[in-house]
């Protein structure tokens, strides 16, 4: 490659790597004078980039947003960063609509790598195992995810199709504000027009978002952010049981174990309360489980029950195993 050819990458990897240079630090940086540079500009706006430039003392050159995806150049740890996020992508599978994509964009980013980056992804694919961990019916649209930042961002109003927890099917009209990916499943936050109130949308019941065609109204979140309000929401969010346990351990060693899935409260050295709810027993029991520790239920009497039935069900099963 010549070295004109060689300085027009060098200056297309610095404009993409930040938002604004001056015109003297990037000349500095290629070792040249400010005529050679806007040449070079010049070069590259005929290769069809976008590089804006401004005049006077706050003035410098940017690579503007095109018509069309320009190509990108990436240092090493950049490029190994794509790779990654694109494999867990396809590993994962909480999306669809993405999965062809992903694999044609992997495999362009990998053919076009040097062999000591290719190692890297190599490996990784070649040591994951996957192991989707939510069922099909939890996975979420990527259109429809595309759909709802838009509309976060542009302030638009939208009509969507959801069903609710207990299987009803109704129409909503929102203001939408923020989209919170939690663990694996994705939520909209928006004001919700005919309850008059703030509301928690799960992703996946959601079907057909479209613009209204109006603006949304600011409105002040209840919240310190979006993820706080949906953690409280789904905190609050009424359950089948209600399970309250005095567990015989430490509340920090408890919470240790079973991370955020209830609520503790000391109860002096080596015991604290575990109140929590959900729509399954069994979760429940698994909950109890992951504790280590001898616990004692205050409640409901159908977990009692459950427990019960599950200790007679596993002794029955060790007995036959000896």
């Amino acid at each position: 490659m010549s070295l004109t050819g060689t300085r027009i990458l060098r200056l297309l990897a610095l404009l993409q790597s930040r938002r604004h240079w001056s015109g003297g630090d990037l000349a500095e940086r290629l070792e040249v004078s400010t005529r050679t540079l806007r040449r070079d500009v010049d070069r590259l706006r005929d290769l069809g980039y976008p590089v804006e430039a401004r005049r006077g003392t706050d003035g410098g050159y940017q690579l503007a947003a095109g018509a069309v995806l320009p190509p990108l150049l990436l240092d090493d740890d950049e490029a190994v960063a794509v790779g990654v996020g694109l494999h867990s992508a396809i590993q994962a599978g909480s999306v669809t609509g993405i999965e062809d994509s992903s694999v044609r964009a992997l495999g362009k980013v990998i053919r076009v790598m040097p062999a000591r980056l290719r190692r890297r992804i190599d490996a990784l694919a070649d040591m994951t195992v996957p192991a989707p961990w939510q069922e099909s019916a939890d996975r979420v649209d990527a259109q429809v995810l595309v759909t709802l930042a838009q509309a976060c961002r542009d302030g638009e109003r939208l009509t969507f199709g959801y069903t609710s927890r207990d299987g009803e099917v109704a129409t909503r009209e929102v203001d939408p504000h923020r989209l919170v990916l939690m663990g694996r499943r994705w939520y909209l936050v928006a004001w919700d027009l005919v309850r008059a109130d703030w509301r928690t949308f799960r992703v996946d019941r959601l079907r057909d978002p479209e613009s209204t065609g109006r603006r949304s109204i600011p409105r002040v979140l209840p919240a310190g952010d979006a993820a706080e309000f949906v953690r409280a929401g789904i905190a609050a969010a009424p359950r089948r049981f209600e399970v309250d346990v005095v567990v015989e351990a430490d509340a920090d060693v408890v919470r240790a174990r079973i991370g955020l899935r209830g609520a503790l409260e000391g109860l002096g050295p080596g015991r604290c309360r575990l109140t929590t709810g959900s729509d399954s027993l069994d979760w429940v029991t698994l909950l109890l489980a992951r504790t280590g520790a001898e616990f004692a239920v205050r409640g409901p009497p159908e977990l009692v029950a459950h427990l019960r039935a599950c200790g007679d069900r596993f002794g029955r099963a060790a007995a036959r195993s000896s």
